[in-house]
């Protein structure tokens, strides 16, 4: 008779794991196609466009314990901006600051 041999991971070490590989390897927000046109740029560079508003976005700074990489969440608050700077008629966008806490603010644009 054959017994299949099964190894358990405790739960925390499993969760762990999972949280690691989220953390590593995984990017939350992908890019639209709509999104992909929007151009981000300085505040000096808009002189000539229409100011469509503010965009706020949040993201994940961190996964339980464990704080992500604040290129990583900078790259994702950049790319879910851009997706609904398009998704208002913008096609430029200009970052006011850096991300705080997994939160980032631009202005979006309409520029010729």
């Amino acid at each position: 008779m054959m017994h299949s041999l099964k190894k358990f991971i405790p739960a925390p070490l499993a969760l762990l794991a999972a949280s690691s590989l989220l953390v590593t390897g995984c990017t939350f927000v992908k890019l639209s196609e709509a999104g992909a046109k929007v151009d981000i740029r300085e505040n000096t560079s808009v002189a000539n466009c229409q100011k469509l508003g503010t965009i706020s976005v949040n993201g994940v700074d961190n996964v339980g314990f464990i704080n992500r990489s604040e290129k990583k969440v900078s790259n994702e608050l950049t790319i879910q901006a851009r997706n609904d700077a398009a998704a208002m008629g913008a096609n430029v966008l200009v970052p006011l600051g850096s991300p705080v806490d997994g939160v980032q603010k631009f202005e979006a644009y309409r520029c010729p």
